[in-house]
C-alpha cells in the first residue's frame, strides 16, 4: 500500500500528463499552495541586442572597385583562391539610391538585370583570381543537405544544380555560394588540395550540411580532419536572428546542446528600455510584442559541426560581420523585406601552382 507522502507528493496521472505538455512548451505549472496558473521557466542565457552584435571586418578592395573579405592567415596557401563579397563595388542599381554608386548584387534575381549580374559576376572573379573570365560554379539552392562534385565541365551548365553544397580537387574553377542572411561555410584540404562550399541556413544546418560535407570530402578526397581549414562568412548574427519555436523544436530534435546556441534577446530600443511603462499593453501574457524573443546564433552552430567532423578549433576561421544590421557592407533579405541582392563566397585551386 502506497504511503500517505506519497500520495501527496506525487502528482494525479492527469496531471502527469499536463506537466509532460508543459515540459516540451518551456512551461511549469504553478506548485500547490501558490496562484492558479502557467509560468514561464527561464531556459536560456539573456542579452541585450548591442552585446552580440558581431564586429564588421574591413574589406580589401580589388583593383576594379570591388570590396571583398579574405580569410586572415589563408594567404600562405598560395594554391588557394578564396574569398566572401559584400555589397559594395559593382554596377547593379536595383538596391541602391538613385545618388548612390552600384552595388555588387551576384544573384539572378527577378528585380536586376541578368547581363549587369553577370557582368558583376566576372568583377567578383577578376577580384579573386586576376582573370575576369574563371568559370564559376554555381547552385539553385533549396536549403537541403544536398552536395555534388563540380568539375570544369558542369560551370557551363544551362541548369544549375539544385543542392546547397558544392566541392572539387579540379584546378581553374571557383564554387561558388550565394547567401544574404544564411551562413556561407569555405572549406579547403591542405594536404589533398581539394576545396567545398557549403550555404547553410537554419534548415540546412538543422540537416548537419556542413558536417555532412566534411564527411562526403573524406569520401571523395580521402581528406583527413586535422589537414582541414574552415572559414565561416558573414551572415545574420545572433543580435538580429529572432527564430520561432519551430526552430527551437528542429535543433533540440538534432543536437543534445541545441540549447546553447539560443539566447533570449532584450529589445534594444533605448526608450523602451528608460520607459517601459509606456509600451505596457492589455494583451494577453504571450501576445505582447514587449520581452525578450528567442534569437539564434547560426555561426556558433556551423562551428560546432566543424568540430564534430573533426576539425581544430584553431583550424576553423570566422570572418564576423552580421549582415542584417550592417546593412551599409552586406545584403540582407530580412532586414530589407526581401527585396535583396545576393552576395557570393567563392572558393576555388589556381590551376598554375603545384
Amino acid at each position: 500500500m502506497r504511503s500517505s507522502s506519497t500520495l501527496k507528493t506525487r502528482p494525479a496521472p492527469d496531471l502527469q500528463a499536463i506537466d509532460a505538455l508543459f515540459e516540451q512548451a518551456g512551461l511549469q505549472r504553478n506548485l500547490r499552495g501558490k496562484a492558479a496558473g502557467v509560468t514561464q521557466r527561464m531556459r536560456f542565457a539573456r542579452a541585450a541586442q548591442q552585446e552580440l552584435v558581431p564586429v564588421a571586418p574591413v574589406p580589401r578592395i580589388a583593383a576594379n572597385g570591388v570590396e571583398w573579405l579574405p580569410v586572415a592567415g589563408w594567404e600562405k596557401h598560395g594554391w588557394l583562391w578564396h574569398g566572401f563579397s559584400t555589397r559594395r563595388g559593382g554596377f547593379s542599381r536595383a538596391y541602391c539610391a538613385d545618388d548612390a554608386p552600384g552595388e555588387l548584387n551576384l544573384g539572378f534575381t527577378a528585380a536586376d538585370d541578368r547581363d549587369t549580374v553577370a557582368r558583376n559576376r566576372r568583377l567578383l572573379a577578376e577580384a579573386i583570381t586576376g582573370d575576369p573570365a574563371t568559370p564559376m560554379a554555381a547552385l539553385k539552392q533549396i536549403h537541403s543537405n544536398k552536395i555534388v562534385f563540380a568539375g570544369a565541365a558542369d560551370t557551363r551548365r544551362e541548369q544549375p544544380w539544385k543542392a546547397d553544397g558544392l566541392m572539387t580537387d579540379e584546378p581553374g574553377l571557383l564554387l561558388a555560394i550565394q547567401t544574404a542572411d544564411c551562413i556561407p561555410v569555405l572549406v579547403a584540404d591542405r594536404k589533398r588540395r581539394a576545396v567545398a562550399a557549403f550555404h547553410a541556413g537554419w534548415r540546412g544546418t538543422v540537416k548537419r550540411i556542413v558536417e555532412s560535407g566534411v564527411g562526403r570530402m573524406r569520401l571523395q578526397f580521402g581528406s583527413r580532419p586535422e589537414d582541414l581549414i574552415a572559414a565561416i562568412g558573414p551572415g545574420i548574427g545572433p543580435c538580429c536572428y529572432a527564430v520561432g519555436e519551430d526552430a527551437l523544436s528542429e535543433f533540440e530534435s538534432q543536437f543534445a546542446y541545441a540549447r546553447e546556441l539560443f539566447r533570449e534577446v532584450y529589445d534594444a530600443d533605448p526608450v523602451r528600455t528608460k520607459y517601459p511603462m509606456l509600451f505596457m499593453t492589455q494583451r494577453a501574457p504571450g501576445h505582447s510584442p514587449i520581452g525578450p524573443s528567442l534569437h539564434l546564433n547560426l555561426v556558433e552552430a556551423n562551428r560546432r559541426q566543424l568540430l564534430a567532423a573533426g576539425l581544430k578549433p584553431r583550424a576553423i576561421h570566422l570572418v564576423g560581420g552580421c549582415t542584417s544590421c550592417q546593412r551599409e557592407l552586406f545584403f540582407s533579405h530580412r532586414a530589407s523585406q526581401g527585396h535583396a541582392g545576393r552576395m557570393m563566397s567563392v572558393i576555388g585551386i589556381r590551376p598554375d601552382v603545384r
